[in-house]
């Protein structure tokens, strides 16, 4: 596997322990760990904008200075190629320590298959009582025991609004009904704007979405008991939806994930947005011109009788079972929760990742930025989406935790689906029934 190391030996080393108490004190005291010999702990994850590798520069220092036996070496995976990646690691024994940022019904996956160490230990050492309650309820796959926990929350389908263009077309409130959102659209697009930038690719993304949009109909992919339930009227409702959202959407769409949509909002090509609360790190930085005219609310929904429904992977911290350096391993994942890291991280893209820790979202240290006072109203409107949100590995609090959800996604049969349907213009009765059947197939393993 290819992957790109940095080591933070060289920044400068603070007293963590009065780091901790200035930010506001953290949840655990660290043991120092003690050993013979130099211990190496390797950190993987997907997210490594320039913003969050300084963040994980000043987690690995301050760790680091705590403990002089160890070090801590980042690696970078990929949204797409994680899978993959972790599969072949677990495969030949060569697993990272600590796993972050993937979403959590990978987590169950690996659970299922015994490759997850039980994290006990580590939300103890963080706090329980510092959790936002039921935050880690999606993790307790088996009674008592949990896989992980979050590293952050997100409300990865809000959708997002030009309000200039809307006052423009005149439009006066953000669309509630799908029925609202396609007249918005039409009225928006025109001189090279374009109504929305929805994924159509054969790719994670889509699938993702897609789910959201079924469950935006009304329907569900599977039932509470976890039977298949994709072949249902809501989900041609929403394929119907997903049609006529194509003419709105740019002639690249057809091969869009999360990049090429985040863009197409931000540069300004496109008069509505889905994604998380990156866009305001992005337009400040590539698109300052829109900065005062973009605002977000829950995503449309067929009729208002069907509640919005927020797609949240909820980012997670895990470590596999068979990582090296076991207690160190579990004290460093504890210590990603450290005010002083934790807070630098979630700054890297505000509203993007939002804290899981009440003692985190109260710190005054968290608010005092930029873009959080600029947009208070859009990252509490995210922040209450994403603690209410679900993702295919929960997908309502009356559903069983879905161990089979990450195959599904990965599968790509959701995305093809809906390119099936909505690109080739195949009989939906046909590719709903074949997709169920290929659902089904997965899930009996």
């Amino acid at each position: 596997m290819t992957t790109n190391k940095w080591k933070s030996a060289g920044l400068p080393r603070r007293t963590v322990l009065g780091g901790m108490a200035a930010a506001g004190a953290a949840a655990f005291m660290p043991r120092r760990i003690h050993a013979q010999e130099q211990i190496t702990l390797r950190w993987w994850s997907p997210q490594s904008s320039p913003e969050q590798l300084a963040a994980y520069e000043t987690q690995i220092a301050n760790f680091e200075a705590l403990h002089e036996n160890v070090s801590v070496v980042f690696e970078r995976t990929s949204d797409e190629g994680y899978a993959p990646q972790l599969a072949a690691a677990f495969a030949s024994g060569d697993v990272p320590n600590v796993v972050t940022h993937l979403p959590s019904f990978a987590v169950s996956n690996y659970w299922r298959n015994d490759l997850v160490e039980p994290f006990n230990d580590v939300i103890e050492m963080i706090g329980p009582d510092k959790f936002y309650e039921g935050v880690n309820r999606i993790y307790e796959i088996d009674d008592g025991q949990y896989a992980g926990t979050s590293i952050g929350n997100s409300a990865a389908n809000v959708i997002w609004l030009r309000t200039d263009l809307m006052e423009q077309a005149g439009i006066d409130k953000n669309p509630r009904t799908w029925d609202e959102l396609l007249s918005a659209c039409q009225a928006m697009q025109g001189g090279g704007i374009y109504g929305a930038p929805l994924p159509y690719g054969r790719n994670s993304m889509t699938s993702l979405v897609f789910i959201g949009v079924i469950h935006q109909a009304g329907g569900m992919v599977f039932s509470p008991d976890l039977d298949v339930a994709i072949d249902s009227q809501e989900t041609r409702d929403a394929l119907e939806f997903y049609r006529a959202m194509r003419e709105y959407c740019p002639p690249g769409a057809t091969n869009y994930s999360w990049g090429e949509s985040l863009t197409a909002f931000v540069s300004g090509a496109t008069a509505t947005g889905l994604y998380t609360g990156r866009v305001l790190t992005n337009v400040a930085a590539q698109n300052p011109s829109i900065a005062d005219h973009i605002t977000c609310d829950y995503y449309p929904t067929i009729s208002e009788e069907v509640e919005p429904w927020t797609f949240n992977d909820f980012p997670s911290v895990f470590i596999p079972k068979d990582a090296q350096n076991m207690e160190a391993t579990k004290q460093f994942a504890a210590f990603l929760f450290d005010p002083e890291g934790y807070i630098q991280q979630l700054h890297a893209a505000p509203g993007h990742v939002l804290p899981v820790l009440k003692t985190i979202a109260e710190d005054p240290a968290y608010l005092d930025n930029e873009i959080i006072e600029k947009y208070r109203e859009e990252v509490d409107l995210m922040s209450e989406a994403a603690a209410n949100g679900y993702n295919l590995g929960w997908e309502s609090p009356e559903h069983q935790p879905n161990t089979r959800a990450g195959e599904v996604v990965n599968s790509g049969v959701i995305a093809e689906m809906v390119q099936r349907v909505v690109l080739n213009d195949e009989n939906v009765d046909e590719v709903l029934g074949e997709t169920a059947s290929r659902i089904e197939e997965i899930m009996a393993g």
